[in-house]
């Protein structure tokens, strides 16, 4: 199955909408990408596209990017520096093994859109927002191939 669609248009829409709330109260970003195939180590993945989409130079370091993998069944969350250096310990081990949960009882979507609010809620209460914030990344999914998402 193509990454552009395993979610429905629908389910699409749940992810930005998550993404858009998470959000909303913050300066930080949030990114989804979803791969058809991993091509290695699923956090090395992550990690080059993190890079590669820029992500690391938002003005406080503080985007979030939640890397699927569909053939593999694999994923990965990567804080960048700033929400790294606030977020309690174990943190983002708790998102993957909740997500994790709702991914084995086949609720992608939810898992999905759970994580993004509770690293929203991290991202909230480290870095409020202000009123001269600017969405520094697009709250859209994006897949491999650069496939257009919603």
């Amino acid at each position: 199955m193509k990454a552009s669609a395993f979610f429905t248009p629908e389910q699409q829409e749940a992810v930005v909408g998550a993404i858009r709330e998470a959000e909303h109260a913050t300066s930080g970003e949030v990114h989804v990408h979803v791969e058809t195939s991993c091509k290695g180590d699923v956090l090395d993945e992550a990690a080059w596209l993190f890079k590669k989409l820029g992500m690391h130079r938002t003005a406080d370091r503080n985007g979030v990017l939640i890397y699927l993998a569909l053939k593999e069944r694999k994923f990965a969350i990567i804080g960048d520096t700033g929400i790294n250096a606030v977020v309690p310990p174990g943190f983002w081990d708790s998102i993957r093994d909740h997500m994790k949960q709702r991914f084995s009882e086949e609720l992608f979507t939810e898992g999905l859109t759970e994580g993004i609010i509770m690293a929203g809620d991290q991202l909230k209460e480290h870095f409020p927002y202000s009123r001269n914030d600017i969405n520094e990344l697009t709250d859209t999914i994006s897949f491999d191939n650069n496939e257009p998402g919603v």
